[in-house]
């Protein structure tokens, strides 16, 4: 299902960011601010959900820009793609139509921990992205740089101190008015960026900063804790000059594998795709490194970086002696340049270009722009409920690099689920959460808001208890009933192929388990599977496709009939086999803790006076993070089983008491009733 869609873009671009003053009069549902990943995603979801939705970015033609590596996916990234698409969001499916070099990461491991990636060429996915906002119905586009919030009193029937009622515009007085409104600022808010001894406002090269206004209103106005992170960006080196014979080759799949359940095909044919090149530093790349730490003031300073994906300053200080990977990618099919994956730098250029020339296939390398750092303020996600709404205040939505993350994929999971809760808040819905019980993006969320961050956050699969049951292969079959019945951000199409591929797979399992053989039969049936004979039980199809020497292939062949009409599911049928047992195991504790997250924590509890045995120091984290649920509690750090056990002694009294208030008005209410009823029938 991919679409061919993109003519005549940038002819479409150019009128849509031009009419600010006609914006000022006109009350929109939701406002985005930022059109990166989390941006495009949260705006695109808001107006799925059925909002009037504003996206505010400081130049309409950088939507849905690569800012950094060229790539998305990956292990637990690849996850978080698979899981957005399930949504209904864009950068699955724009990843199908910008890839230029597919593959699997962890093969070697089990498919629960598989990694879908792709290399993009970076025009196409920019492309598709802005395609796809400007045909999005509810939506509209501007550029513009927010200087500050709206902010009000807030609604006294609802939590919160303040409410957000819009922005205002800079270089101006544009005041634009919205129920909702939703930040994704990246790296912009009060970003710096570093090159050597160099320090400029901005976050991200040739892009103007952003106004200091806008962290002004968030810490002063509405009180909010905010910190610094740091991030990085290797140079971009001019293919030509690179000697590509004296790094290794690593091809791509033979057969690329979609991000988007609605594809069963890549935009790139499997013969047009692009190979990347490994290489590695040598001791000279540390010899500069620490030559010119003198000249590097942003690996100086105390502000924490991605430990997941550090500079080549940081890993040759941590890890002296080391020799490190570095991948050299396509940007694009037409593109003449390469991303040195691995070789993010803040030294000034001229040392770059000693540092890169150190490595063998770059001896005679030239740099086209040179890498560079960014700092920039987060806002402590611990101050955010799980719908990633400010807790104290209404109205307020934060999404991305904000939070205190890293990474395209985890902006765009928080985009989405900002962007259809602002929108359902916006629409007078109530807002919805997800489970980490159900979904890596939970996972990611319930992480964020529960225990915050202290240096800038990436998934990884082994933070997901669960990931045996959230795997990559049925995101789908989780998330998208649940996007299109409770959230209202998929569309039908998409809804009624999940509810085919459901039925179909259950169909499938149900004729599996309605093949009983004994052991005997099912040798005469698969001689070359080394089935053990000297068990005399009955085997299910399903039990045989749990061997790893079995293939549903195999069965199908064996039995044509029940099983031939399902082989367009045969890998994810064989996936369902061989984690059903681990799966079913998973099932109490799942149980468990969602009858914990469903246990509320009122927003407005006094810890402080609460009459249940707990420490001050207990109480004190309580009162800072105020976790949402009891679910949440358990998992903030400092916080004790007996203290888990003392608060859901509390919870359950309290929900005890007020089921008996709630049946004695209803009872009250219902002699209310009767009397009315038999004053009416006496004779006047």
């Amino acid at each position: 299902m991919l679409r061919k869609k993109l003519p005549f873009l940038h002819s479409l671009l150019s009128p849509v960011s031009r009419h600010v003053g006609h914006l000022t009069g006109h009350q929109y549902d939701v406002i985005v601010v930022g059109g990166g990943h989390a941006g495009t995603e949260a705006a695109a979801a808001a107006a799925r959900v059925g909002a009037e939705t504003l996206l505010i970015t400081q130049k309409i033609h950088t939507i849905g820009a690569l800012s950094c590596n060229p790539s998305l996916g990956g292990v637990g990234k690849g996850q978080l793609v698979k899981e957005v698409d399930a949504l209904d969001g864009l950068c699955g499916r724009a990843g199908d139509w910008a890839g230029i070099h597919f593959s699997i990461l962890n093969r070697r491991k089990g498919p629960a921990v598989w990694g879908p990636r792709a290399q993009l060429d970076r025009q196409r996915y920019r492309d598709f992205i802005q395609s796809e906002l400007l045909s999005t119905p509810r939506l509209t586009m501007v550029e513009g740089s927010v200087e500050e919030l709206l902010v009000t009193e807030p609604n006294p029937e609802e939590p919160g101190h303040h409410r957000v009622t819009g922005i205002r515009l800079a270089n101006g007085s544009h005041a634009i008015s919205a129920r909702s409104v939703v930040l994704t600022t990246g790296t912009f808010l009060s970003g710096s960026l570093f090159v050597g001894q160099t320090t400029s406002p901005g976050g991200r090269i040739g892009d103007a900063p952003s106004s200091a206004g806008l962290s002004h209103t968030l810490r002063e106005r509405l009180g909010l804790r905010t910190g610094r992170l740091r991030t990085g960006t290797p140079p971009r080196i001019v293919k030509d000059s690179v000697d590509l014979s004296l790094a290794k080759l690593h091809l791509p799949d033979s057969h690329p594998t979609p991000f988007s359940f609605l594809n069963t095909h890549t935009h790139c044919k499997p013969e047009e795709q692009l190979p990347c090149y490994l290489t590695f530093t040598t001791p000279g790349v540390e010899r500069v490194v620490r030559e010119s730490l003198q000249l590097n003031c942003h690996i100086q300073q105390d502000t924490k970086g991605p430990r997941y994906c550090p500079s080549i300053e940081s890993r040759v200080l941590r890890f002296p002696g080391r020799s490190h990977q570095v991948w050299l990618e396509p940007e694009g099919v037409t593109s003449d340049l390469l991303y040195p994956q691995g070789l993010s730098m803040t030294m000034p250029p001229d040392i770059q270009l000693r540092l890169i020339r150190e490595i063998p296939p770059m001896r005679r390398a030239e740099i086209h722009t040179p890498g560079y750092g960014v700092q920039y303020d987060f806002v402590c996600p611990t101050q955010l409920s799980p719908a990633l709404q400010v807790k104290s205040t209404q109205g307020l939505f934060l999404a991305g690099q904000i939070n205190g993350t890293t990474g395209y994929e985890e902006a765009a999971a928080q985009g989405l689920w900002a962007g259809a809760n602002a929108a359902r808040s916006a629409l007078s819905m109530p807002t919805v959460t997800l489970s980490r019980t159900e979904s890596y993006i939970g996972v990611l969320i319930d992480d964020l808001v529960s225990r915050g961050v202290t240096e800038p956050y990436r998934m990884f699969t082994s933070r997901a208890e669960f990931r045996t049951s959230l795997r990559p292969d049925n995101a789908d079959l989780r998330l998208t009933p649940k996007g299109f019945e409770e959230v209202g951000c998929v569309s039908s199409v998409r809804y009624q192929e999940s509810l085919r591929v459901r039925n179909s797979l259950q169909d499938a399992l149900t004729a599996l388990q309605a093949l009983f053989l004994s052991t005997s039969s099912w040798k005469k049936k698969l001689p070359s599977v080394p089935i053990s004979e000297t068990k005399s039980t009955l085997l299910t199809g399903l039990d045989l496709l749990q061997y790893n020497d079995v293939t549903f292939e195999m069965l199908a062949s064996a039995f044509p009939e029940s099983l031939s009409s399902f082989m367009e599911f045969a890998q994810r049928l064989k996936i369902e086999a061989v984690y059903k047992p681990h799966c079913d195991l998973n099932k109490k504790e799942i149980e468990r803790i969602q009858r914990e997250e469903n246990m509320s924590l009122p927003q407005d509890i006094d810890y402080f006076s609460l009459p249940v045995s707990l420490s001050d120091e207990v109480r004190e984290i309580l009162d800072r993070v105020r976790p949402s649920t009891l679910g949440a509690a358990t998992r903030l750090e400092g916080i004790t089983p007996a203290a888990v056990v003392n608060l859901l002694n509390y919870v359950r009294v309290t929900e005890k008491k007020k089921e008996t208030h709630r049946n004695q008005r209803q009872q009250e209410a219902q002699r209310d009733e009767e009397l009315c009823a038999n004053s009416a029938s006496l004779p006047q």
